[in-house]
């Protein structure tokens, strides 16, 4: 019998197979009396076929050459060369890891070019989508397609968000050659995976600047896209490729009536803490905290307490009035400034008279706020987390970070921000820290990374 792969809604149906060439990973679906696996298996399945001279028909396969010429308007720099290259010798498959500012996506628009197949690109905000959109048409001129926000225009070149991708998945998966994965470390949550597993695309490039996970999840990339194929860091490029740039931790003290109140609070949630037996620090302890929270009044005000430090210490007066003196100290600078949450960024806003953007702020006017900021016209901006990434501001040559996560992916991105390459420009992250508080704590493992050593 002839041996035949077909495509069915993000899945591979293999009929002609003997059992003994079957892939472990495929199941027998008795509706179809034939054995069925993920999309992402038929780069494996054909090459075995080849490696063994076994004659196939291929049903699955709907993605075509690319054509066009691609429009190489700059030179590529030494690493941006050596990173496409190192992604063809490993079979046109895995990320590359490359620091904020260092022109991730200009590599993969030479990795698509030089792939020479239909591609996907998957970003996760409209934003990003739309940046890749601009590229993309310099580069390889209209129609570029369109997926999500309202759009559904698949072209042979096309972008989307994780959203849509892995949504509509059993439409698109066999119509790319090559799939690009931005801001690859998003991938391995459960339903943008799908986007990864559903589609046939043998070439696959994951780009991003923080790969590894706390929840090992990078170890799901490797699997989904392919190994580390190239990678640089912040301290190998700071210099000839990124500007410039120091760090900066300084320590500021609580008021007493704040530090009386914070003490307070601390004991009150760590003494919640140890009378249910529960380990913060451990595997799955801050789930275990919140369900304890939840059961008894004192859980609730445990809670609250916990909350009541952390607001003591993130919007501390002290760091206010050090945030109005470094914005004095650099007025010929453009400035971020980045806190945890929302709650600070217009507290911040409102004392220091700054326009703030969060997740609340409509698309237009995030729009407008950043071409101000980088036409200089706005010199300072307050944020929580939405500039942490994919966000295009090279204007940016200061960072003050009032608060944060302890994940060092966090810090390192916002230290991104701001190490995009101007004549001259030394950039500088100021870390601002309460002394003999948790921030002390969150500030030492956040910076476990080589960019701040």
């Amino acid at each position: 019998m002839t041996h035949t792969v077909r495509f069915d809604r993000g899945t591979l149906v293999l009929e002609g197979f003997a059992a003994d060439e079957v892939p472990p990973s495929f199941r027998f679906d008795p509706r179809v009396g034939l054995p069925r696996g993920h999309a992402r298996h038929y780069h494996d399945v054909v090459l075995d076929l080849h490696r063994r001279g076994v004659p196939y028909v291929d049903e699955a396969r709907a993605y075509a050459p690319l054509e066009g010429d691609h429009a190489l308007d700059r030179v590529p720099r030494p690493y941006q060369a050596e990173a496409v290259d190192a992604w063809m010798r490993a079979g046109r498959r895995g990320v590359i890891v490359l620091p904020t500012g260092a022109g991730k996506s200009f590599v993969a628009e030479l990795c698509i070019a030089r792939a020479g197949r239909t591609a996907l690109v998957v970003a996760p905000t409209i934003d990003l989508v739309g940046q890749w959109y601009d590229q993309l048409v310099r580069a390889f001129g209209e129609p570029i397609g369109l997926l999500g926000g309202g759009h559904h225009d698949l072209q042979a070149i096309t972008v989307s968000t994780y959203d849509s991708a892995w949504m509509h998945v059993e439409r698109w998966g066999a119509r790319f050659g090559t799939i690009v994965f931005d801001e690859v470390h998003h991938l391995p949550g459960p339903s943008f995976a799908q986007a990864a597993e559903g589609s046939l695309a043998p070439f696959r490039l994951g780009l991003t600047a923080t790969l590894e996970r706390p929840d090992g999840g990078h170890q799901l990339v490797e699997q989904l896209v392919g190994p580390v194929a190239y990678r640089k860091e912040i301290s190998e490029l700071a210099g000839d490729f990124l500007a410039d740039y120091r760090t900066e931790v300084l320590r500021v003290h609580l008021s007493a009536a704040d530090r009386a109140a914070y003490e307070q609070a601390v004991a009150t949630w760590r003494g919640f803490v140890e009378s249910e037996g529960i380990r913060l620090g451990g595997a799955g302890g801050w789930s275990a905290f919140l369900r304890a929270c939840a059961r008894s009044s004192a859980g609730r005000e445990a809670f609250k307490a916990w909350r009541r430090s952390r607001s003591l210490v993130q919007a501390a007066p002290a760091k206010l009035r050090l945030t109005a003196e470094l914005l004095r100290r650099h007025a010929e600078g453009r400035c971020i400034v980045f806190t945890n949450d929302n709650a600070t960024v217009y507290e911040v806003s409102r004392a220091l008279l700054v326009p703030a953007i969060t997740h609340q702020t409509d698309l237009k006017e995030r729009r407008a706020l950043l071409a101000a900021f980088a036409s200089g016209e706005l010199p300072v901006l307050v944020t929580s987390r939405v500039l942490n990434e994919g966000v295009d501001v090279p204007a940016a040559d200061v960072a003050i970070v009032l608060s944060g996560t302890s994940t060092v992916r966090e810090h390192v991105q916002r230290l991104g921000r701001i190490l995009r390459p101007q004549e001259g420009k030394q950039a500088v992250l100021y870390e601002l820290v309460v002394a003999d508080s948790s921030d002390e704590t969150t500030s030492r493992r956040r910076r476990e990374h080589d960019a701040y050593r």
